[in-house]
Order: C-alpha cells, then structure tokens, then sequence
C-alpha cells in the first residue's frame, strides 16, 4: 500500500514539474515579447538635466536720490533686490537627436526679459509669458544639422540674460538695446570649423505677435585651428509693409553684430562685441542708426578669484534711443568671489555722456555718474 501511494505522488511530482516548467517557459516568453514591444515604443537613452540659479543684489548710486540707470535689471537705488530665480529643464531622447528645454524664471529680470509678454492679445485677452524665457524642442536628423522651434534666447551679443552666466552683473547698453529672444524657426547646420544658423520668427521679443512684420535671423560662426579664437557674425532684420500700422510707426529694423572671444593664456581672455542696429520709421527724424563697441579684459589668477573690465561706448548722433545725448562711454570692473557654486561680485561702474543726462544730488544734471552694487549668485 505504500508502494502504490510512493508511486502515484511520484507521478503527480513529476506532473506538476513539468507543468511549472511550461507556465515559467510561457511567462518567460511573455515578458519577452513585452520587453520587445516596450523597446520598441520607449527610447532608453532618454534624459533629463535640471539647472538653474538665483540671483540678488544691492545697488548704490552715488547721487543718494536717484536711480541713474538706463539699462536692463539694475532699476533699483538704495534697495536690496531679488534679481531673477530659474529653473531649466532639458530633456533629450533618441541619442539626443530630438531634444526639449524648458526655462522659466521668477523676478524682475524674467519680466523685463519678456516685457512684450502679459500685454493684451485682443479677444482673447490677457496672455501672461513672462515666466517663460524659453520653450524650444530641436531635432537633429544628422550630426550637421539641427532644427529648433519655440521661443529662444537670442544669438546676438556677448551678455546673457542669466546672471550665473556673465562676469559683469550690470548690463551692457549693447544688450539693453539689442533683441533679448526670437519666437519662431531655425536652422543650424556645421561644416567642419564653420557653423552656420538662418531662422524665420516672429518681431524681435514678440512670444506672440501683435503684428505681421517677421524677422530673419542669421549667424556664421567660426575659429583658429587651436580653439582660442572664435568668432561669430550675427544678423537680424524685420521688414513689412509700408502701409502696415506698426506700434512706433516703424517700417523696418535690422541689427549686424560681431562677438569674439579669445584666450591669451590659462589665466587672461578677452572679449569684443560690436553693432550697428538701423531703424526706418514713418517720420524721418527717428529713422537713423545707432553702434556700440565693448571690450571685456578677464583675468582668473586664481580659480575662486576673477576680475572683469567692461569698457562700452555707444554713439547716437541722431539720438534713436538716447534722445538726449549723442554717446556714453562706460566702463565696469566686476570682482568675481567663488564658493563652489556661490559667486559674490562686487562691482563700480561709472559713465560718461557727451550731454549732461544723470541727475545729482541736488536734482541737477551732470554728464557723469558712478554707482556701486554687490550681487550674490547661485547656480546648479
């Protein structure tokens, strides 16, 4: 009897072996073909980065009254002020052959960034962008070309919106009255040390457009052999029609401009930025050309320790921005105090007008001015 009941266990043992051996090689081949098709609609070399920074600052301008600023983010006199907050994310994908990046930024410098932004669109109302300083996807179909739609930080000029990325804290005139970002398409196409890029947008620091005038923007780029020159040549034009009613009466608007930078040695760089911008209006008077030039002396001797000379004229003879002086000539030196990824920048800027423009003390105009700031910076 316990031989019989040995021998029908056996057999049920072996049944159930070999039954389990069936549904783990059938869930194996299950999660195969999952794993197949799962490969097939998900790409595996996706990534995401997220960046950012923070910036602060306290500004003093000689005249203990006045504010005496006329360029971008530093409005402030006697005052402690959040410069701008951001975060960016990049996300990348296939290899990095389809690309996405988000920027947003939280502060006064975003909103002067984007000061076409929040305005009314008409029907719809109010549309509020201001917190995004970019939005762009980009798709490489090969390792020399790249196209990219969205809204971008634009390519002309030395200076960048980000704090965390220039040396000088205040800014240049240059960029003050350049094109802070262009909203539409473009392409970038390399051949070997050359580069070249050619977009169709929106008007210059529209997100959305309030009129049918488009810009083309262009930039041919290139460098020595050993990599311590580069150079980049840099365009924008906007043009329409002549019966269209733009906001300024303005019939057209074109920019050529020229960054170099170049590495003298481990501890000494130089930069040079110069431009023209042009503008037909529908009254003669405003219709005329402004140029600025800019030379950036910086010296690292040490890696926590930088200095930075900006030295910026700008000539207006037929006072297009400037409507109450022909030139200014201004030089800042920027101190460059690093902790890892803190960066304390004592700065002095002082300025010189060809016409007396700055407000003194006593309310009275002098052609000079100096003023003093300390900015703290963050990034990650």
């Amino acid at each position: 009897m316990t031989k019989k009941i040995f021998a029908v266990a056996s057999i049920m043992l072996a049944f159930y072996s070999v039954t389990a051996q069936e549904t783990t090689k059938t869930a194996t081949k299950k999660a195969a073909l999952l794993a197949t098709s799962s490969d097939l609609s998900e790409d595996s070399t996706k990534t995401l980065t997220i960046s950012g920074g923070l910036d602060a600052y306290y500004r003093y301008n000689l005249s203990n009254k006045f504010v005496n600023n006329n360029t971008s983010f530093t409005g402030s006199q006697r005052s402690f002020e959040l410069g701008m907050a951001t975060v960016r994310l990049d996300a990348s994908a296939l290899s990095g052959k389809v690309t996405a990046t988000v920027d947003l930024g939280f502060g006064r410098r975003a909103e002067d960034f984007s000061y076409n932004d929040g305005v009314s669109l008409g029907k719809n109302g109010f549309a509020s962008l201001s917190n995004i300083k970019q939005a762009y996807v980009t798709y490489a179909p090969s390792s020399t070309v790249k196209l990219t739609a969205g809204k971008f930080a634009t390519h002309v000029g030395y200076e960048l919106v980000d704090a965390q990325l220039n040396r000088n804290y205040s800014m240049s005139y240059m960029f003050t009255n350049g094109p802070f970002f262009h909203t539409g398409f473009k392409a970038d196409i390399t051949a070997g040390p050359v580069g070249f890029m050619v977009g169709v947008t929106n008007y210059t620091d529209q997100s959305s457009a309030t009129n049918n005038v488009n810009s083309i923007i262009a930039q041919v780029s290139g460098g020595s052999s050993n990599g311590k020159v580069k150079a980049y040549l840099n365009y924008v034009g906007s043009f329409g029609s002549k019966s269209l009613s733009i906001p300024g009466s303005l019939k057209s608007l074109s920019q050529l401009d020229l960054v170099v930078n170049g590495t003298v040695s481990s501890t000494f760089g130089i930069g040079f930025n110069a431009t023209v911008q042009s503008r037909k209006t529908n009254v003669d008077p405003t219709s005329g050309s402004w140029w600025g030039s800019a030379v950036y002396l910086n010296f690292d001797p040490t890696s926590t320790f930088g200095i930075t000379l900006r030295s910026e004229l700008i000539g207006d003879n037929k006072r297009i921005y400037f409507s109450n002086t022909k030139s200014i000539f201004a030089n800042t030196l920027s101190f460059n105090f690093k902790a890892g990824p803190l960066t304390i920048i004592p700065e002095l800027r002082v300025e010189n007008a060809n016409a007396a423009i700055y407000s003194k003390k006593d309310a009275t105009l002098t052609k000079s001015t100096a003023t003093a700031l300390v900015a703290v910076v963050y990034k990650f």
